[in-house]
């Protein structure tokens, strides 16, 4: 039977060890799992390539929503303050990434990743996300967030030198419209406040997207921006408990461990390894499904409303994506 360290390994490292070791594993694949006789044939290893990244995409996409679902579920029942549900986040999340490294067969002195300025944007988006659902539903704040993240995406693109066409240009202005629609004064609107705070959750986790594309090892670059972040914890936490205000209950510490070391922590090293495959046009579409999933959950687990404007904006903003993306990976190269 594998043991741990084995399975580690075959889930965050297959595809990114040096050339020689695959290379030999995988001249003896038929060597090592032929079925001796009188055995029972070993199991093979893990399915690599496309079908990988499928379900390697599919996981952290489920992770994305349900991180909405359990925020806003701990902070509209005032289980916990926003400041406390992002310490106990981060800090849970840090832990959880140290013990999957310390499964894992890397020497100590490779156990290094991530980046300050990483770590920087994964604490700001936490944060601005925590004060945002104090005051948005599931499906809208999932919308708002995703919707500037691509805006982010973008806006990145075209400062690398990247001129969109006249059906990528059509897109964007009919999801900027859904966007702005979304957000207009009327009794469906958003909370200002919480809208604003979202956006800016938006913007970090965007630049925390393009900065992931860099990573040579996502196990480790997610550790070390996980662990580099609970110095921004403390300075937090300190801050909050001058200021006052903050509460806890076993309920929401265990929703924000929850989010912490499984849909944000584990999560994002599956996003990560998904970005190693995945062009920067496929990781902004697959996203566009975190929404629906979140507007879902929110209506199953949390009995949260579904109103027609959201319906009506969401398609508008998703549908506009759509339309830029598709046409702008057709005029892809081969």
């Amino acid at each position: 039977m594998r043991n741990c360290k084995t399975l580690v390994n075959d889930i965050f490292y297959n595809g990114h060890r040096g050339g020689t070791d695959v290379v030999l594993e995988q001249q003896n694949v038929h060597h090592l799992y032929a079925p001796r006789p009188g055995c029972v044939a070993r199991v093979p290893p893990p399915v690599t390539g496309p079908l990988r990244t499928a379900v390697l995409t599919a996981f952290a996409m489920l992770a994305f929503a349900g991180n909405s679902i359990i925020c806003r579920l701990a902070l509209r029942e005032q289980t916990i303050d926003p400041a406390s549900f992002t310490a106990v986040r981060l800090t849970s999340g840090a832990l959880a990434l140290a013990l999957v490294v310390g499964l894992s067969r890397r020497e100590k002195k490779q156990r290094n990743g991530g980046g300050w300025f990483s770590a920087l944007a994964l604490f700001l988006y936490a944060a601005f996300f925590s004060w945002a659902y104090v005051s948005l539903d599931a499906a809208s704040g999932a919308l708002i967030l995703f919707g500037f993240v691509q805006v982010t995406m973008i806006g990145a693109a075209l400062a690398a030198g990247d001129r969109p066409g006249g059906f990528e240009w059509a897109g964007w202005l009919l999801a900027a419209s859904g966007l702005a629609l979304l957000l207009l004064p009327g009794a469906e609107t958003p909370s200002p406040a919480g809208a604003a705070l979202m956006a800016l959750a938006g913007a970090a986790w965007g630049v925390y997207s393009i900065r992931g594309r860099r990573a040579a090892d996502p196990l480790l670059a997610t550790t070390g921006n996980f662990a580099r972040s609970l110095l921004f914890v403390a300075a937090l936490a300190a801050l909050a408990l001058a200021v006052g205000g903050t509460r806890w209950s076993l309920d929401g510490i265990l929703l924000a461990v929850l989010s912490g070391a499984l849909t944000s922590g584990l999560g994002y090293v599956l996003w990560y390894a998904a970005l190693n495959v995945l062009s920067s046009m496929q990781a902004a579409l697959v996203q566009l499904s975190v929404p629906a999933i979140a507007a879902a959950g929110g209506v199953l687990l949390l009995a949260e409303p579904l109103p027609l404007r959201l319906v009506v904006c969401g398609t508008m903003i998703i549908g506009g994506i759509c339309l830029a993306l598709v046409r702008k990976t057709r005029r892809l190269p081969p």
